[in-house]
């Protein structure tokens, strides 16, 4: 009787729990699920190159003039096509991690998102693998798998919804060695903004691997410039900006980039960058910021989307599960 009486009370617990205990399950299950997606991303973008990138290389080898910076571009197909078929990097820089997350309101269970995002990290740096390039800058140690404070970089976004969406970017040294950042004032504008991404184009030459692609930025505060630059290199090539005068700038910048005679690889030619991704913020009264953020030709990006139920969506690269 005693032992009946145990364990009736000990199911009316569990029972009481049970909500609990399906909640716990789920958020593992959902975590496990972000780890897996998170390093499949981290693969597809170390390994294979997005198709509008390709396409804007070969664009750029057909149109070449110059015999130095058409065998540094015929190179570059090369590895391209080299990294697919043998998957492995398509560099030797894979470069320092940044995620984008963005995250439906109605998710549950975010907080465990960094925790899986490191996880993926980890795994992808021994298994791809990946160079390890997170240095502790106090002591110059290298963690070893490409983890440490605020690495990898996780930027979030709140939005509608209930589904989890992905973007990894691996983003290597030489490109970001030569970031640029300037403040001007508001009655030099625009005109100061080109002279400004031209000089940091002529200034980085062949230190990003051009053919490069640049993301600028002006407008908000010194901080939210250099994300925008930054976010911004992830655009699509072929869509153009919905902003007629945004448009008009990211073209009259990357004819005024390609007149610098950089080229490939800075031997020389007609394609120094493939595309110029504009975006702005409003900015105080005072200031006039101006950011530029460089990606060399190996511009390395990866996008899913987890739903609600479990499913799961690349909308980069169909990739290994």
């Amino acid at each position: 009787m005693f032992f009946t009486v145990f364990f009736l009370e000990m199911f009316k617990l569990c029972g009481d729990k049970r909500q609990t205990v399906k909640s716990l399950l789920g958020k593992a299950l959902k975590a496990a699920i972000v780890e897996r997606v998170a390093f499949n991303l981290l693969k597809q973008a170390a390994i294979y190159l997005p198709d509008d990138v390709k396409e804007a290389l070969r664009e750029a080898y057909a149109e070449e003039t110059s015999e130095a910076g058409k065998t540094q571009l015929g190179a570059i197909l090369e590895n391209v096509e080299l990294a697919e078929k043998r998957k492995i990097p398509i560099c030797q820089d894979t470069g320092v991690i940044t995620f984008y997350v963005k995250a439906g309101a109605d998710v549950e269970g975010l907080g465990m998102v960094e925790d899986a995002l490191v996880k993926a990290t980890r795994r992808a740096t021994k298994e791809i693998p990946l160079r390890p390039n997170a240095v502790d800058p106090l002591n110059d140690k290298n963690s070893g798998d490409n983890t440490g404070r605020f690495m990898p970089y996780v930027e979030w976004e709140i939005v509608a919804g209930e589904s989890l969406e992905l973007t990894v970017m691996p983003k290597g040294g030489g490109s970001e060695n030569v970031s640029a950042f300037g403040m001007f004032l508001p009655s030099e504008g625009l005109k100061a903004l080109k002279k400004f991404v031209v000089d940091a184009v002529i200034n980085a030459g062949a230190q990003p691997c051009p053919p490069t692609i640049l993301g600028v930025a002006f407008g908000g505060s010194a901080d939210v410039a250099m994300k925008l630059a930054k976010k911004a290199l992830l655009k699509p090539f072929n869509e153009p900006n919905p902003n007629p005068q945004l448009d008009k700038l990211e073209k009259e910048l990357l004819e005024a980039v390609n007149m610098t005679g950089i080229g490939p690889m800075g031997l020389g030619g007609k394609t120094t960058a493939l595309r110029v991704h504009v975006d702005y913020a409003f900015r105080h009264t005072a200031s006039f910021p101006v950011a530029v953020a460089f990606n060399c030709w190996a511009a390395r990006k990866a996008s899913a989307r987890i739903y609600a139920d479990g499913t799961v969506e690349y909308l980069t690269h169909k990739t290994e599960g």
